[in-house]
């Protein structure tokens, strides 16, 4: 519940997820959760009939896995060559007329904006309404931009056929 309620209010995507680090330390965790059902100790421990100091060493136990799981991931995705990954495979795609030029803007502006109104793109890219289709189409139809209708913003996706690519070491390598 916990980790529904962070995915919703953080808007990651999934990114990270919670579920690894509790399972890594699942004698702890459930541990944690027991004893949140343990009354009051005395006086000093809350209010009501279970203790408050349990719950307070839950929430803390809890947090701290979730800053250890972004950590994980971050490390995992690097995110500060994150841009320059997609920048030098749009430009490769580019040179190998696998996609039109302009893409690349469009996915920079993608990657910073966090998304691209469709009426943005001819201006961005400095072509016409039809160039600006065929360069959408082309993002759309490799799967590195999504939109969810023809006429909603285009927001970049980040397709399994390039994890690898866009994310090194975020899947092992197969062997």
């Amino acid at each position: 519940m916990s980790y529904a309620m962070l995915r919703n209010a953080l808007d990651t995507g999934g990114i990270w997820s919670i579920a690894r680090g509790l399972a890594r330390n699942d004698s702890v965790y459930k541990a944690h959760l027991a004893n949140c059902d343990l009354p009051r100790r005395n006086d000093l421990d809350g209010r009501g009939h279970l203790s408050e100091r349990a719950l307070s060493e839950f929430a803390h136990f809890f947090l701290t896995i979730c800053i250890d799981q972004v950590k994980f991931m971050e490390v995992l995705i690097q995110p500060e060559q994150l841009h320059a990954r997609i920048m030098n495979w749009a430009a490769e795609q580019i040179r190998l007329g696998a996609l039109p030029d302009g893409a690349d803007i469009i996915l920079k502006s993608a990657l910073y904006r966090g998304e691209v109104p469709r009426g943005a793109v001819a201006g961005l890219v400095g072509a016409s309404e039809r160039s600006a289709r065929r360069v959408t189409a082309a993002l759309l139809k490799r799967g590195v931009v999504v939109a969810q209708t023809q006429r909603k913003p285009l927001r970049l996706a980040f397709p399994a056929t390039l994890a690898s690519r866009w994310m090194p070491g975020l899947f092992p390598d197969k062997v």
